[in-house]
């Protein structure tokens, strides 16, 4: 290994300009063998830089080359494996971990030593050792010690250090004064041990020269000795004397210890009973207030309020450890306690109190309002017709604005005693609802009155006044357990219209329409309808928001906004079975706010039962509505659209928008009904067999719906609902167009198809719908198709046998005759040509042109106005056949002068002369 030690540090780290310290030779572990070496180097110039080399051997020759090297600063771990038993495996961490199995035990333990020692002294202890015997590491010593470092390596670490100037001056001097020491090296090194040996005599005769001095030293220092004696018995009797003043000012310490401990304890304790005053003492006029306080009048519910924040806030107070155990305290919390059910109790009864007086005034004004109708002999239905000139719903605008007084009073309700909160609010819902119950009742039997008209047939539905022992029954209901008020309403579920005049008695259909003039339709009644619903809509509206903020504010229950479009359906039995139902007690047990999701659904839940009614009766309207006139659906859909719309604006989770939106369900299914049974009808429709067909009912009856339609959806939110029925009823109006010509006996199918589309195409065109314009150019194609396909089948072969005579020269021609030699057949020659020729004079042609004149009037219809136009194609198409036949008399007929017996000019005139004589 020496032999190798040299031989790389001459051929590899000499040339470098580095010293070779330390080499050992190893192979990876866990592959095929492949010796190598890894040499600690230093370089030779400063600042030094430490380097680990990886050396192998050349496949090539007999040499060894350098294939990595690593800085040592980079090396971050060194692992020998096992620090107890001998293991020639070992790791160094450089960026990535490399794993090497070691020749010899001996030569892994040098080459980490030498690692270890590298360390310690060119990067301060950088590197980390794991697993490495303690033994090998023993070297680490203080800076004193430093030295042992020296044995062996460190040797050779300072093996070639340079000299510094100071010891090159002095070895030039030497050297100057023996210049022969360069000849004559062993009389050099003669004459330097004589000049040693003279020097080390001259030493010994110094020291015996000074034996005196270090007698007379000897002597002072025992003097000095004699002199600490001394000063130690001094200061012992000095200790002795203090020893007592110690004590006494121990006990001076300890007493001002317990002085200062007395005063920290009293004023903890003063701190205490301040806070126990400043924050558990209530005043006298709060108490009072809470005792006594005045409900009623604004003064007197400010003072509650306040007597009951302050009150609440001395009970929310956080006692510190040990309070509770106070007698005082207890007692206080207890008359906190009491006062807060004494106050609970008086609020409820009051607030209570307040819900019947309102209830009980507004009955009391219904009921003395019917009886005063009943006694002067005026039945309900004249009162109603009475009251209804305005459409309009009661405010309670005075009523919310008394109670929202008592606002923060609820809310302390709500913080300190959810049992009485809860059944506050359940006796608002019961009270407000048979409130509401009655009042949306009348105004909706006012809606039904205004829209069936105040006919002999109206009267019979409308409700009879109560007598006025209904009036202390309901009123003694209130007192009840929450019973239900009872009293009859009228219904209008199963009215069948009869109207007088031009009033249908059923549903208004496509044919009903087709078959009516303008003043048949009852605009008005529809003008009025759509008035009467909006109004009742627009009373509704303000009416819930109003209420339901007034829950919101009264309640102090916080609304979570929701996502737009989001529908939410409560179950209205949540108010009883939910969380209102649930007792909390503050103060004493745990108390579980409900959050903003919860207070919601809360919100919701009262809503559902206070406008309990409102969601049926809207449906027996939109029932009653459908009955009257099936198309009051389009009115309704447009209506109902628009207030769902607003009402999801303004809150999309509100009862309002969530009610609305269940009914505009209704509405969409009844409009989804009502075109359907326009489909159905059309599917039905039968035609005369002895009259002509003309413009089909259903056609005129689409015309009239889609001109009403447009009017109506003219600015709608929900228009996709009407494209969707115009598709759905064009196409079946198409293919019954289709049915119906085909069926037709008496008017030609081309006919039945060319009249009705050209109606659909030009309303479409007029209407300018922008869903339907592909219906509308299909339209336009088959009119276009049939119209030509009547004129090619009206005008068939005018001239008949001459038609016959040129199909055969076609004929000839098709089976490879040229054109110029027909004229030599036997059938076709010139003779035969003029003879045909000569049975269609033009006064004959005139006569068969005014024969299907007047049998196509016969088939058109007059509403249409097609006649002229079908004439004019007509006249074209004669004339593309008169053009064929001179063309074929050219071609085939050179230079023979036969021409036909009437011009294109007479024939114009024919057709001319005919038009204006009929």
């Amino acid at each position: 290994m020496t032999a190798i030690k040299h031989a790389l540090q001459r051929d590899i780290f000499t040339p470098n300009d580095e010293r070779l310290l330390s080499i050992v030779n190893v192979c990876k572990a866990g592959k095929k063998k492949k010796n190598c070496f890894l040499c600690a180097t230093v370089t030779t110039e400063r600042p030094v830089q430490v380097n680990v080399v990886k050396v192998k051997k050349s496949d090539k020759g007999d040499f060894y080359k350098r294939q990595t090297a690593w800085i040592l600063r980079d090396l971050a771990v060194v692992d020998a494996k096992d620090a107890n038993k001998e293991n020639p495996e070992f790791d160094l961490h450089f960026e990535k971990v490399y794993k090497w199995l070691a020749s010899s035990i001996a030569e892994k333990n040098s080459f980490i030593s030498c690692i270890w020692k590298l360390n310690q002294r060119y990067l301060r202890k950088k590197i980390e050792f794991v697993n490495v015997s303690s033994q090998l590491l023993e070297e680490s010593v203080p800076s004193g010690e430093n030295q042992s470092v020296a044995g062996g390596d460190e040797e050779s670490l300072d093996e070639y250090q340079e000299l510094n100037a100071r010891e090159e001056q002095d070895i030039e001097i030497m050297m100057d004064g023996c210049e022969y020491a360069i000849s004559n090296a062993e009389a050099f090194a003669e004459k330097l041990s004589s000049e040693l040996q003279v020097l080390d005599g001259a030493n010994i005769q110094s020291i015996m020269a000074s034996e005196k001095q270090v007698n007379t030293l000897m002597q002072l220092l025992d003097e000095a000795l004699k002199e600490v004696d001394e000063i130690e018995y001094k200061l012992s009797s000095y200790e002795e004397m203090l020893q007592s003043v110690k004590e006494q000012m121990d006990h001076i310490s300890q007493s001002n210890d317990l002085i200062q401990l007395s005063n920290t304890n009293n004023v903890k304790l003063l701190e205490e009973i301040e806070f126990l005053v400043n924050y558990l003492d209530l005043s006298k006029g709060h108490i009072k207030a809470l005792t006594d306080g005045d409900l009623s009048s604004s003064k007197g519910i400010e003072a509650c309020t306040n007597a009951a924040e302050a009150l609440l806030q001395c009970m929310n107070v956080a006692l510190r450890p040990g309070h509770e155990e106070l007698h005082a305290v207890r007692q206080q919390q207890q008359q906190f306690r009491d006062l807060r059910e004494q106050f609970a109790r008086r609020l409820t009864n009051h607030l209570n109190n307040v819900f019947v007086q309102q209830f009980t005034q507004t009955l009391t004004l219904y009921y003395r309002r019917a009886s005063y109708h009943s006694v002067s002999g005026h039945d309900q239905s004249s009162s109603i017709a009475q009251h209804s000139i305005e459409l309009t719903l009661p405010k309670h605008l005075p009523f919310h604005r008394d109670l929202l007084r008592y606002a923060k009073l609820m809310e302390w309700l709500k913080n300190t005693d959810r049992e009485k909160y809860e059944g506050l609010n359940k006796n608002y819902v019961d009270y407000i609802s048979r409130l509401y119950e009655r009042e949306i009742k009348e105004f909706f039997e006012v809606a039904k009155i205004k829209m069936t008209g105040t006919s002999k047939e109206g009267k019979k539905f409308a409700t009879l006044p109560r007598k006025e022992s209904a009036v202390k029954q309901d009123i003694e209901s209130l007192h009840g357990s929450s019973g239900k008020l009872t009293g009859s309403t009228s219904s209008l579920n199963k009215l069948s219209v009869q109207g007088s005049g031009n009033r249908r008695s059923q549903s208004s259909s496509l044919l009903d329409m087709g078959n009516m003039s303008a003043s048949d339709l009852d605009v008005a009644d529809r003008t009025k309808f759509d008035k009467i619903f909006e109004q009742v809509l627009s009373e509704l509206e303000p009416l819930c928001l109003a209420e339901q903020d007034f829950i919101s504010k009264f309640f102090k229950l916080q609304q979570s906004p929701a996502l737009p479009g989001s529908v939410v359906q409560t179950d209205s039995n949540e108010v009883d079975g939910g969380y209102l139902s649930r007792p909390h007690n503050l103060l004493g047990d745990k108390f579980s706010v409900p959050s903003e999701k919860e207070e919601t659904s809360i919100i919701r839940s009262m809503m559902i039962k206070v406008f309990r009614c409102i969601e049926p009766e809207l449906n027996n309207l939109i029932s009653l509505g459908d009955k009257i006139d099936s198309f009051n659906s389009l009115y309704m859909l447009v209506k109902m659209s628009h207030h769902v719309w607003t009402a999801e604006n303004v809150d999309p989770a509100s009862f309002l928008s969530t009610t609305l939106g269940n009914v505009l369900v209704t509405v969409k299914r009844n409009f989804d009904k009502c075109i359907w049974n326009q489909m159905k009808q059309m599917e039905d429709v039968k035609i005369s067999k002895k009259s002509k067909v003309g413009i089909l009912p259903f056609v005129r009856g689409f015309e009239e719906f889609a001109e009403l339609a447009e009017s109506i959806f003219r600015s709608a939110e929900r228009r996709g609902d009407l494209d969707k029925a115009y598709t759905k009823l064009i196409r079946a109006v198409y293919n019954n167009v289709e049915k119906v010509a085909n069926e037709s006996q008496k008017t030609p199918r081309d006919v039945v198809m060319m009249e009705n589309f050209h109606h659909i195409f030009s309303t479409l065109s007029r209407l300018k719908i922008a869903c339907l314009e592909t219906e509308r150019r299909e339209a336009k194609h088959k009119y276009t198709e049939h119209l030509q396909s009547y004129v090619i089948y009206s005008l068939g072969q005018p001239l008949e046998k001459l038609n016959h005579f040129f199909e055969g020269i076609e004929a000839r021609v098709a089976q490879g005759i040229r054109e110029e030699e027909v004229s030599y057949q036997l059938a076709f020659n010139k003779q035969e040509l003029r003879k045909v020729i000569k049975e269609y004079p033009g006064k004959e042609v005139k006569k068969g042109l005014d024969n299907l004149y007047r049998k196509v009037d016969k088939h058109l219809c007059e509403e249409e106005n097609l006649l002229q136009v079908m004439w004019h194609s007509m006249q074209d198409e004669f004339i593309r056949q008169y053009k064929h036949f001179e063309g074929l008399i050219a071609r085939c007929y050179p230079g023979s002068g036969i021409t036909m017996e009437f011009t294109i000019q007479d024939i114009l005139e024919y057709f001319s002369s005919i038009a204006q004589s009929h």
